[in-house]
């Protein structure tokens, strides 16, 4: 029986949307500018330059499949695409990925270049992977020790499987 198969559109970004999964950082003149903050509870923030390709996922004709999700427990991170428009899948902290059902809470997003977005503490995330071309390049904040706290989501081998498409 093949596994089956959820259709996730990607919507645009907006603060209410993606509130269960971040915030999106303001302007230093809005007054809620400093309401949410950065964590990093092994104080280690650590600003690079990250990409990703379409190497990296299986391509649908219609879209990307996402096979597996990623959350950091000890850290936010801060995404901003800098040159290539790109589809982001989230699932909220505390979410449990143990099989079909749960890849209805996955949500996904299209973000455009320089628009910046905080991913909470523990969000599960896949990409951002390119929309426009082959690759996207990221400003990325995140711990610098990320790797030791890297946990993953096999959503394959869960039984389930999410496609992502990105709306015109």
């Amino acid at each position: 029986m093949p596994e089956p198969v959820r259709i996730v559109t990607a919507g645009r970004l907006s603060e209410e949307a993606w509130r269960p999964f971040g915030w999106l950082p303001v302007a230093d003149t809005d007054p809620a500018d400093g309401h949410d903050r950065l964590a990093f509870e092994w104080s280690d923030p650590h600003v690079n330059l990250i990409g990703h390709t379409l190497d990296e996922v299986v391509v649908l004709p219609a879209g990307l499949r996402c096979d597996v999700l990623y959350r950091h427990r000890t850290h936010t991170q801060v995404l901003m695409p800098l040159d290539h428009r790109c589809v982001l899948a989230v699932a909220a902290p505390g979410t449990e990925l143990d099989g079909p059902v749960a890849t209805s809470s996955i949500a996904a997003f299209v973000v455009h270049p320089l628009e910046a977005l905080v991913l909470h503490r523990g969000t599960w995330h896949w990409g951002p992977f390119p929309v426009d071309g082959p690759s996207v390049s990221l400003f990325n904040v995140q711990g610098l020790r990320y790797r030791e706290d890297n946990e993953s989501a096999d959503l394959a081998a869960a039984g389930a499987s999410v496609e992502v498409r990105v709306g015109a």
